[in-house]
């Protein structure tokens, strides 16, 4: 008897525990219904550097997730970068389109909302603004040898601007 009642007590912690999480994350996307839907992704079958869309969070501050509009859904992607801008190519989850006068910075960090990596460097992270916020999108490419040419490329992109 002792053992059902103890099963039972930590599936109902469990389920207070998610239900938590899933409160908090309505309330955020609440707090931030006024950021305005992103700009629509052109046309485009090209495929870039392979990786993983982390998240994007209000600049310079990591931890504070954008809720709306699926930018804080982590999922398998790929970065392509144009003359139009960055298309974050994700998997289940619609695609995110950065135009290029939107940019303002890139660098590589450690770490972003979802993702903290061994390495100083393991991550793309870019600074962009929509609807006057100022936004870092972090993605980690899937090949080490990527980061530095995906870096430079974005650098190049916003500086012909």
């Amino acid at each position: 008897m002792k053992a059902v009642l103890g099963i039972l007590g930590t599936l109902l912690i469990l389920a207070a525990g998610y239900f938590g999480m899933y409160r908090g994350w309505r309330n955020r996307q609440s707090r931030q219904a006024d950021l305005a839907p992103l700009p629509t992704a052109p046309e485009s079958d090209t495929r870039g550097v392979e990786g993983v869309y982390v998240a994007t969070t209000t600049a310079g501050d990591w931890m504070d997730r954008i809720a709306v509009h699926e930018l804080g859904v982590r999922s398998i992607a790929d970065l392509a970068v144009s003359a139009d801008g960055l298309i974050f190519h994700r998997q289940g989850a619609a695609d995110v389109f950065i135009p290029a006068d939107h940019l303002t910075a890139v660098r590589t960090d450690r770490g972003i909302a979802g993702k903290v990596t061994a390495e100083k460097s393991g991550l793309v992270v870019v600074t962009w603004t929509h609807d006057g916020r100022s936004l870092d999108t972090g993605f980690r490419p899937r090949r080490k040898t990527d980061t530095a040419a995906l870096t430079e490329s974005i650098s190049t992109l916003i500086g012909a601007q």
